[in-house]
């Protein structure tokens, strides 16, 4: 039968099933081996998400019951009142502008420095490339210690200055290894092609090599966000202006006074229980737990955002081949 008798057995319209043949049901280990891995999975998950829900849960319940200890799986006796009283601290809109300058002015000046030293010290024509490099590095294991530090940062003029709060951070020698291995990773001929259309090197990695390097770039991006969000030693140090204190050194400061005055009653021979009063009175517990939840929520939305390089951009520079 030729081919065009074949198709001729065909209703018109309609093109032959060519379809592969069913393989047959799912055996049972394959169905008790993806049972057993979701739900290993799936505890997993509850266990690295109940850390969180468990501060929540603790910040809008009843505030007695949160200092006993009470609080477990549902909240108790739901207010809001902690957040409303730590919205109302005089100076918070200040602090948080402070913090989410540093947060952003900081990560595009590390994110941009770590790739740019990252690309050059894959450039073996520049100028003492081996010594700069193992100078960098060394860093990671050395340092001068808080005093001579707090010399240099003041002899700098950065004492009660915001940049001081982005300059000190800029080169972090970590974040340098992980873009130079993910360089390397990437094809030679990328930059060979552009200096043959007569690029130069500025223009090589602004153009070329830095419009690629998204997944490392933004792994760098969450190391350096997380780092400077998260930072409140730099103002305890260097900062007595109240204007440049950041959200995390006013939530530290109103921690301490809690905990200090919690601390006061006790040793004055009072209940802590007692000392709650009404449910919605302010324990050092339910303060402790609002300011969790306060410093980590806006990371937990931010992070998805750069999930998707992360894994990606984690391997690629950590790894050399």
């Amino acid at each position: 039968m030729t081919v065009t008798e074949t198709s001729a057995l065909v209703a018109p319209g309609l093109a032959p099933d060519r379809r592969a043949p069913r393989t047959g049901s799912r055996s049972a280990g394959d169905l008790a081996f993806h049972i057993l891995n979701y739900a290993m999975f799936t505890v997993l998950a509850i266990l690295c998400a109940y850390p969180f829900y468990y501060l929540i849960i603790n910040s809008v319940s009843a505030n007695d019951a949160s200092a006993l200890g009470d609080v477990r799986l549902f909240p108790v006796g739901f207010h809001l009142e902690n957040y409303a009283e730590i919205f109302q601290l005089k100076g918070l809109a200040t602090s948080a502008a402070v913090t989410v300058a540093r947060t952003v002015l900081g990560t595009a000046a590390t994110v941009l420095a770590s790739a740019f030293l990252g690309f050059m010290f894959t450039q073996e024509r520049m100028w003492g490339r081996s010594f700069w490099y193992r100078f960098t590095v060394v860093t990671m294991y050395f340092s001068a210690g808080l005093i001579p530090v707090f010399i240099i940062v003041k002899a700098l003029g950065l004492t009660n200055n915001f940049w001081v709060y982005v300059l000190p951070f800029v080169v972090q020698p970590f974040n340098i290894i992980l873009v130079k291995t993910y360089v390397e990773s990437m094809p030679r001929s990328l930059q060979e092609a552009a200096e043959v259309d007569g690029a130069n090197i500025l223009q090589v990695f602004f153009r070329v090599y830095l419009q690629n390097m998204t997944p490392i770039l933004a792994t760098v991006a969450i190391f350096s966000a997380v780092a400077q969000w998260n930072m409140f030693q730099d103002t305890l140090i260097y900062i007595t202006d109240q204007s440049l204190y950041t959200l995390q050194y006013q939530l530290y400061m109103f921690l301490n006074q809690a905990s200090s005055l919690a601390q006061a009653a006790q040793n004055a021979g009072g209940d802590l229980s007692a000392i709650a009063g009404a449910a919605t009175t302010q324990t050092a517990t339910s303060i402790r737990m609002t300011i969790s939840v306060i410093v980590v929520l806006p990371i937990i939305f931010i992070y998805p955002l750069f999930q998707r390089f992360f894994v990606k951009g984690i391997m690629l520079g950590a790894v050399k081949g």
